[in-house]
């Protein structure tokens, strides 16, 4: 089998409603990585790329947040409706979206703006 040209992980840290810092999955129910998973397998990918579930990536405040590798691109806050664009443009097309990507500044960073 060949290695895998993109490995998603989708946080699906769960916090209590209300939570300072927010939770990438508030039901705990998986819908977003169960849509990277169904699109993978429409855009033919399912054998090259993998959706893994991730617990806590530490960038709550830009949640629900996506890292894809080898890339080392970061995205948050995702939605279900990005997940066709992400896949096309992203995997399959080589684009970063500006808008979904979380700025080097902020990653790891206490100080980010975006948090409280």
């Amino acid at each position: 089998m060949p290695s895998y040209s993109h490995h998603l992980f989708i946080c699906g840290n769960v916090r209590d409603p209300g939570h300072r810092r927010g939770s990438c999955d508030p039901t705990g129910d998986g819908d977003l990585r169960s849509a990277f998973k169904k699109a993978l397998k429409r855009a033919g990918l399912a054998q090259t790329a993998r959706a893994n579930f991730a617990g806590c990536l530490d960038q709550c405040e830009h949640g629900p947040v996506v890292v894809i590798y080898p890339q080392g691109i970061w995205y948050g806050p995702v939605t279900e409706e990005d997940v066709p664009r992400i896949v096309s443009e992203t995997l399959l097309n080589g684009r970063v979206l500006d808008d979904l990507v979380i700025a080097d500044d902020c990653l790891n960073n206490p100080d980010c703006p975006h948090r409280s």
